[in-house]
């Protein structure tokens, strides 16, 4: 019998720990560098302070968390982005419009 099996993983191959784009790590990687030196500069007296200071840990941690059916959070918002902002009219290519027959009187 000609089966064919294609792996459902195979694109977690090409991709750091299964998960991760070398993109990813580098923005991760920013936003805890920033996050480190904003909580070495920024006094830690209030949770406000706190929540400044971890602000971008959290928000990149949250772009590069991984998504059922998309990579991560960030391609979902990009591609809502890219449906919002392109040209929404559609024109109909069917088989039955302007198909080139004459109608027979």
């Amino acid at each position: 019998m000609n089966q064919y099996l294609i792996p459902a993983n195979t694109k977690q191959g090409k991709l750091i720990l299964g998960l991760f784009t070398g993109t990813d790590l580098i923005l991760f990687g920013t936003g805890v560098l920033v996050s480190v030196i904003l909580l070495a500069i920024v006094p830690l007296e209030s949770v406000a302070n706190t929540l400044f200071g971890l602000a971008p840990a959290l928000i990149t941690a949250f772009l590069v968390m991984p998504i059922p059916y998309y990579h991560n959070t960030l391609t979902v918002i990009m591609e809502l982005y890219a449906y919002m902002t392109k040209n929404q009219r559609y024109k109909w290519r069917g088989w039955c419009y302007k198909d080139g027959y004459k109608k027979k009187k």
